[in-house]
């Protein structure tokens, strides 16, 4: 405890300088702002940002682009709530519960309560980071290819249940994401699959464009159609803002759930914010009182999604740093900046360069603080948005949608495709399927893959690899039971399948 202290100790000196302060409040800013912005993502600012980071000390630099990820995370759930366009991927979640609330007037209880929950997460995150941090990235690498694939099955049985229209549908935006995530290269083999002779699919269909037509395009034409609440007339003042005492009861249980889940999923390579937030979401809903009120405008389907991504991006920098293994495309940004000045991700880096490393922990509390200072006021701002008519708002946000699109690969057939899975989400939605379940399917069937493959080849063809081994068998037993628990018995499927509603 005395050495953690003194640990603790060393980076807060290290981070509590002037210039540290400044850059780190710089980087939570912009990350919030981005946040907000549909379709940017921390992926376009921290790569934007990287050749900045090159004339700063390497603890500056890390600092910088690292409040940039973690306050994107703040940041991407206003856009959700308030317009149903997730701001980051795995804002998608929120929008779930945020938007809805939203139109009931709303507004500003949820993004208040997002606020509070992404700063518990925040900080859950930074506690297990400084705590478990050797212990979590040992534990982490004894997973393999056989217990990487029993986390993504786990992942597509929780998105079977995410959905509140039924199991039976939930299972079929399952499987159509699992589709969408075929086409492309095959990583193995080199072979195109599916792409229709299309050249600008042989690199797949980004997530982001998935998430903004089925999210944000659809609910543009859903506007248009008249098939939204109108509530932008309605006033704000700082009363509205504040969540009742029912509000306020119902958060802790959910916001320290959500960091659990997060935390755990965050230290895994390739899980990421968005699995998290979605297994802690249909977690929560599946052991909530009030489960019947997700999807409605329910206070833990804020409060879970939010804690659990700002938990997941705080602790996955445990693998990024501790092993030198990036869990997403942002963490190998994160790398990339660390090797360019000098230093090598690792086992070591703590031991070499612990001035940085407790520095960045330190930094995480301090931004985390400063994030929550900063939305908190800014709640009445973002909840002003409603009061602009939708004739106004809606062509707006359809812009930015497709100028967030087309900045990722400077592509018009991204915006073309956006267009498609926006009128594909509004016939989902006259149609009663939720698209939540797509979309983790979209995101975990090109992962699922890939381990299941890698597991048989070690295996030399043995399926039984997947019981044999301990983590995956318990992974898998833990999938099985909870499609006991959502009643996929024979005679219920049956039932379900041969219902007309």
């Amino acid at each position: 405890m005395m050495e953690l202290l003194g640990n603790l100790a060393l980076g807060f000196a290290a981070a509590t300088t002037l210039e540290m302060l400044t850059v780190c409040f710089v980087g939570v800013l912009l990350g919030t702002f981005v946040g907000v912005l549909p379709g940017i993502g921390p992926l376009a600012a921290v790569a934007m940002l990287l050749p900045v980071s090159f004339h700063l000390p390497p603890e500056a630099a890390l600092i910088l682009l690292a409040g940039v990820y973690y306050g994107a995370e703040y940041g991407g759930s206003t856009a959700s709530i308030l317009l149903n366009v997730p701001g980051t991927p795995s804002a998608s979640v929120t929008a779930l519960d945020g938007f809805p609330m939203a139109q009931k007037g709303r507004a500003g209880v949820a993004l208040v309560l997002t606020a509070i929950a992404s700063f518990v997460g925040g900080i859950v995150g930074v506690i297990v980071m400084a705590l478990l941090s050797p212990a979590l990235a040992g534990f982490a690498l004894q997973f393999g290819p056989a217990e990487y694939f029993a986390v993504m099955v786990l992942g597509l049985v929780a998105a079977t249940v995410v959905g509140g229209r039924g199991i039976v549908r939930g299972l079929a935006m399952v499987c159509l994401g699992l589709l969408l995530g075929t086409i492309g290269v095959d990583v193995n083999s080199g072979a195109t699959r599916f792409t229709g002779g299309i050249p600008d699919l042989r690199d797949g269909i980004g997530l982001v464009v998935v998430a903004m037509g089925l999210f944000g395009v659809s609910e543009v034409i859903a506007s248009i159609r008249g098939n939204t609440l109108q509530k932008a007339s309605q006033p704000f003042n700082f009363r509205s803002l504040m969540p009742k005492r029912d509000d306020w009861s119902r958060v802790p249980g959910p916001a320290l759930r959500g960091s659990a889940v997060g935390s755990f999923f965050g230290t895994l390579p390739g899980a990421g914010q968005t699995v998290a937030s979605f297994v802690g979401y249909a977690v929560e809903k599946r052991i909530s009182r009030n489960s019947d009120q997700f999807g409605h405008g329910a206070v833990e389907g804020v409060v879970v999604p939010e804690a659990a991504n700002n938990a997941a991006a705080q602790t996955a920098f445990i693998p990024t740093l501790t092993l030198g293994i990036p869990g997403s495309t942002t963490m190998a940004l994160m790398l990339g900046a660390l090797m360019i000045h000098g230093i090598t991700p690792g086992p070591r880096l703590i031991a070499d360069h612990p001035s940085l490393f407790w520095g960045l922990v330190a930094s995480f509390v301090i931004g985390n603080l400063m994030l929550l200072v900063l939305n908190i006021p800014l709640v009445g701002l973002w909840a002003r948005i409603l009061r602009v008519p939708h004739a106004m708002l809606y062509p707006s946000v359809a812009v930015l949608i497709c100028l967030g699109v087309y900045s990722l690969r400077l592509n018009l057939f991204d915006v073309w495709l956006t267009l498609g899975f926006g009128l594909l989400g509004y016939a989902m939605r006259l149609w009663r399927f939720e698209p939540a379940p797509l979309l983790i399917g979209f995101v975990l069937g090109p992962m699922i893959e890939e381990y299941f493959r890698r597991a048989m080849l070690l295996s030399r063809g043995d399926p039984m690899v997947f019981i044999e081994r301990p983590g995956s068998a318990t992974l898998l037993g833990i999938a099985l039971a909870l499609l006991v628990l959502a009643g996929l018995k024979p005679r219920r499927l049956l039932q379900r399948l041969l219902r007309t509603d």
